[in-house]
């Protein structure tokens, strides 16, 4: 038996031991997984948001902090936090990163051809039923232009446009914060929904008292739950409130299993009307508008990619759109 060779220790030169013992330098990625950790305050809501490991947000967060030589998160007490010195980083995470936007921007200026990325903030109904089309041409017209959606509900799509997390927001109507401009782009209106076998199925129209007994179905929060409270309670109605959902996509479901009826925008359940899923019933006795407007700060100088899914929207929503409708009152 051979005896064993001892292998001999290896030198590495002081250039490289230094370089694979000090953390990666920071890069554009690793800002914006920090700003997710800030925005979420949670590694798991930022790696949901970006695709990624939890393990791998928490190794880029890791790297920058050993990087910056202080700790930016709190993460006592099962809580994430940003330490003092993480909100002063936070800053100059986010002017380096709308610094590095607006210098690509403004080289594909140079070329007058709309290039770069744009980020759009809507809720699921809007997602499902009314950008696909708008997206569609933008894409088709422009396929340089990366887009990225942020399913967002209302109060954080408008908090989302004001810390320039997006570039639009597409929000109901009216938005009455004055550092915002509101370019109106759709036009809907409220109806009533019931499965095909319900009382109500086989109405046309039909006013709100005619629902009094049958079981209600509402959205839990939003703009539309508080027009049909304000609405009950202007006519003296209490509703037999059933269930409350934080989903239109469930709204439709659980009316279509008749679980109750429900309210819901018209473009919301076009196609399931057609598929003989669901019956849209029309309120005889007032209507209730919904406009939906693309929502963007004033102080912002839009890209040529920005102005050009403006025109866009502007175009395919308003063309088809249903004639305008009185608000009730």
């Amino acid at each position: 038996m051979s005896a064993m060779t001892a292998i001999p220790a290896i030198s590495l030169p002081q250039s490289l031991n230094f370089a694979l013992n000090y953390p990666r330098p920071m890069d554009f990625d690793q800002l914006e997984s920090f700003l997710e950790v800030a925005r979420h305050s949670s590694f798991s809501r930022a790696a949901e948001k970006r695709f990624r490991t939890q393990p791998a947000i928490s190794s880029q967060i890791r790297s920058l902090e050993e990087e910056v030589g202080v700790r930016l998160f709190d993460r006592s007490g099962g809580k994430v936090a940003l330490t003092a010195a993480g909100k002063v980083f936070q800053q100059y995470a986010e002017q380096t990163l709308e610094a590095r936007k607006g210098m690509l921007v403004t080289l594909a200026e140079m070329e007058r051809v709309p290039r770069g990325e744009i980020v759009v903030g809507a809720n699921e109904g809007t997602c499902l039923h009314i950008l696909p089309e708008v997206f569609a041409e933008f894409k088709k017209l422009y396929p340089d232009v990366a887009v990225q959606i942020s399913r967002l509900e209302r109060a954080k799509i408008l908090e989302s446009i004001i810390d320039n997390s997006v570039d639009f927001g597409v929000v109901s109507t009216p938005v009455d914060d004055k550092r915002l401009t509101v370019v109106n782009i759709h036009r809907d209106e409220l109806v009533i929904i019931a499965a095909p076998g319900h009382p109500l199925s086989r109405m046309k129209q039909a006013a709100i008292a005619n629902l009094a007994g049958f079981p209600l179905l509402l959205p839990k929060i939003g703009r539309t739950r508080d027009t049909l409270e304000s609405l009950f309670y202007e006519r003296g109605m209490k509703p037999k409130v059933s269930m409350e959902l934080d989903s239109s996509e469930l709204l439709k479901r659980f009316v279509a299993a008749d679980v109750g009826v429900g309210f819901i925008a018209r473009s919301n359940v076009s196609e399931d009307v057609k598929a003989g899923a669901l019956v849209a019933i029309t309120l005889s006795d007032l209507s209730i508008r919904r406009d939906l407007a693309l929502v963007f700060r004033k102080d912002k100088a839009l890209s040529r990619a920005a102005l050009a899914f403006i025109e866009v929207a502007v175009k395919l929503k308003q063309a088809a759109g249903p004639e305008p409708a009185f608000r009730p009152g």
